[in-house]
């Protein structure tokens, strides 16, 4: 053989050539294996979520009985025959073509072409608008195969990513170009074959071999085969209880993993509640001047004051606890800083207190109260001084008549609890109405999901809108929540907790603020006269048997809006008196799950059998459990539910942070929103000034552990110190006992 069949110095045709050939491919198989794995595990999660979506698309059309479909074309159709015919939902005729409909008995090539059209259209419209979500059950854990498959596959990938993704490109490129020289190095690899082979593919056969050799003389084969061993060492199957405590962790990692794979996964722009891209882009740039607001508003509250600004008359949907009422008040706070002076909150009786401190607290905008007996003067302020009025639905005759306002007149009317004005006919609707035609901009709030209501939906945009209601689809309600956003997102806006999750703290407590009653008020005073603290934290609830407050009217409305939402509910209180009327006032008001009373009294046993209970219940027909504050926060998981309401506020912050932490832990996904009952200018709101500076100190203690009752009385301070304390402030308020006898018998 001669210099010139040298494959490369060192390398010649036969063995040589092909250990060269094998050393390279069978590194190449190992960077093969590597690209293999991710990419396997990157078609796991497309290839789920393709099939989770499509399931999902069919569940949302087996819902749309085949009847509904009348509603998407002028012309008559005989749907009888397809639902006797076995198609009893839209479900059932994806993928059925006119052809075999049409021979349906009963069916002709009209109504079979008319439907297989509208299926068609229905489910390309719930189709594109389907989120890719890791959706959750009542333990915050996927609830589907799919979604545990997701999770998973995403935690494996999060391991093998920062690993590969700075090599891909050269491992990918040393795959192609092994695969490309050993096919041309073949002949070289046996001396007879390459003896017989042509001049051409002798020369092909050494260049490629050369090649070969040239990565393993300058080292890049070793340091590939140094690569390639410490990826060896990523571990992707650590099980899913591990990839799910990753999740609670970082959830906005995993979200950027899915939107890398799956783009149009979270093309939604959450925060901007399905707006199209145009019409959220205008959102984007209104301006929002904040020099009125005293607080800092989220990202997503930022864009709903914005678009309530920009589209002028439109509907805040945003599931509860995101914040609508903060939304208005920076809405109204721009337009009073650009110069305008008369705003209009119209709302419940239930929440009139909260609407004003709410204002107070969030704005420097003058607040009139206007309801009670003083509701006409408190609208003679608002008309001569400007500022905020905040009313009831049934206090709004107190207020002038529109065009009594100076010019240039009413600057944006707000409505909480819109839903309550969707009867056009109701005396309450058509006030609102008259106040809506005189401005050019209206806030409609409302926490209930108007989808499953569009006849509801329909009136409430025909108040803020009416022009756009007879272009709005036929299927409006009929194609999924978020197909039923983007159709009416020109005036409507909601976000739920899970779109803006990553916003949202853990917990957020809530206070609530409401008036007695004529009785209940009796009630409280003569307990003061008493010195008795127990008497009187327990009027500002109940007294009698009977509701003395707004409170346990207001606490239905919570309920209510969870019921709406798919929460589930737990109600606290201290006193087993306000538990006693509160459970049969839920029963009656059609709550279908309400458990408990869990009191001190009820066995171990039993109690983690209410809490199953609540478990199992559908949030949607309405779950609660009815619990003492002090058994309901010890020792028992409460994180079926999401909703917590207090009943009145407690002499700890401690007892109150226990509680609360029943219902969440750290790094859990879903939000925990915690209401707390209070009465306006009773003990409550001594409680609650002079625990707020403890709760700091107690915070820093009590935590979700087994130490949590020794750090209580670590920091607490006893029940009688602060008993004496806030019985002798109410005493002096209201001109009884020994604070109030010495003061007056001072001179001067």
């Amino acid at each position: 053989m001669t210099a010139g069949d040298l494959v490369t110095p060192g390398v010649v045709p036969g063995r040589a050539a092909r250990a060269e050939v094998d050393c390279h491919l069978a590194l190449a198989a190992r960077a093969q294996a590597v690209l293999d794995r991710v990419a396997a595990l990157e078609d796991a999660v497309t290839g789920t979520v393709t099939q989770d979506r499509e399931a999902r698309v069919r569940a949302e059309l087996a819902c749309v009985e085949v009847g509904a479909l009348a509603g998407t074309t002028d012309r008559p159709l005989r749907l009888g025959a397809l639902a006797a015919a076995g198609y009893r939902t839209a479900a059932d005729l994806v993928g059925v073509d006119a052809t075999t409909l049409a021979r349906v008995p009963g069916v002709g090539p009209g109504t079979a072409r008319a439907v297989s059209a509208a299926v068609l259209q229905l489910a390309d419209a719930v189709r594109a608008a389907m989120p890719v979500r890791l959706r959750l059950d009542t333990d915050d854990r996927p609830d589907t195969e799919a979604s545990t498959r997701v999770v998973t596959a995403l935690h494996a990938l999060l391991r093998w990513w920062p690993q590969v993704d700075p090599h891909h490109d050269r491992l990918a490129g040393y795959v192609r170009a092994v695969g490309t020289h050993s096919r041309a190095a073949a002949p070289a690899t046996s001396r007879v074959r390459y003896a017989l082979s042509l001049p051409r593919v002798r020369g092909r056969a050494r260049r490629a071999v050369g090649a070969l050799a040239g990565w393993t003389t300058s080292g890049e084969a070793t340091a590939l085969s140094s690569l390639l061993d410490d990826l060896a060492g990523v571990h992707d199957d650590a099980g899913f209880d591990a990839a799910w405590s990753d999740v609670e962790r970082r959830p906005a990692t995993y979200t950027t993993a899915l939107h890398r794979l799956v783009p149009g996964a979270l093309d939604l722009a959450v925060e901007r509640g399905l707006l199209a891209g145009e019409l959220a882009d205008q959102v984007v740039a209104h301006p929002l001047d904040t020099r009125l607001l005293r607080s800092t508003l989220r990202g997503y509250q930022e864009f709903g004051a914005r678009f309530l600004l920009c589209q002028g008359r439109a509907v805040l949907g945003d599931e509860m606890g995101l914040g609508k009422t903060v939304q208005a008040v920076a809405a109204m706070a721009h337009l009073a800083a650009g110069g305008e002076r008369h705003l209009l909150v119209v709302c419940p009786a239930s929440v009139l207190v909260s609407w004003a401190r709410e204002v107070t607290t969030h704005s420097a905008l003058p607040v009139h109260r206007v309801h009670g007996d003083a509701a006409t003067a408190a609208a003679a302020r608002w008309v001569a001084d400007g500022g905020v009025a905040v009313t009831t639905f049934g206090s709004m005759h107190h207020l002038p008549d529109p065009q009594v306002l100076p010019r240039p007149g009413l600057a944006m009317l707000v409505v909480d609890e819109a839903h309550l004005v969707r009867n056009p006919r109701a005396r309450r609707s058509r006030a609102v109405a008259r106040w809506a035609r005189a401005t050019p901009r209206v806030a409609l709030l409302t926490g209930t999901p108007l989808q499953r209501h569009v006849d509801d939906f329909v009136a409430l945009v025909d108040l803020v809108a009416p022009d756009l209601v007879p272009g709005l689809p036929r299927h409006l309600g009929l194609a999924g929540a978020d197909a039923f956003r983007r159709a009416v997102a020109p005036v409507y806006l909601r976000r739920n907790q899970r779109d803006v999750l990553l916003e949202l703290p853990a917990l957020e407590v809530v206070d609530e603020w409401e008036e007695l009653t004529a009785s209940g008020a009796r009630a409280y005073a003569a307990a003061v006269a008493e010195g008795h603290l127990v008497r009187m934290r327990r009027a500002t609830t109940v007294v009698d048997g009977l509701p003395s407050s707004g409170k346990v009217g207001r606490l239905l409305e919570i309920v209510d809006d969870a019921r709406e939402n798919g929460r589930r509910v737990v109600v606290l209180s201290y006193f087993r008196g306000v538990l006693d009327v509160v459970t049969p006032v839920l029963r009656a008001h059609g709550v279908a799950h309400v458990g408990g009373p869990l009191t001190g009294d009820v066995p171990p046993g039993e109690r983690q059998a209410m809490v199953d209970r609540l478990a199992a219940a559908d949030p949607h027909d309405g779950a609660v459990l009815v619990a003492q504050v002090e058994a309901g926060g010890v020792g028992l998981n409460l994180q079926c539910a999401s909703v917590a309401v207090l009943c009145e506020p407690q002499l700890s912050p401690a007892v109150e942070a226990q509680a609360f932490a029943r219902l969440h832990r750290m790094g859990q996904l879903r939000a925990v929103r915690a209401h707390r009952l209070l009465a306006e200018g009773t003990v409550d709101e001594r409680l609650r000034a002079v625990l707020a500076e403890r709760a700091r100190e107690v915070d820093a203690y009590v935590r979700d552990s087994v130490l949590a009752q020794s750090s209580v009385r670590a920091v607490d301070v006893t029940d009688a110190a602060l008993a004496r304390e806030v019985v002798a402030w109410e005493q002096a308020r209201l001109g009884h006992g020994p604070v109030w006898d010495d003061l007056t018998a001072r001179p001067g």
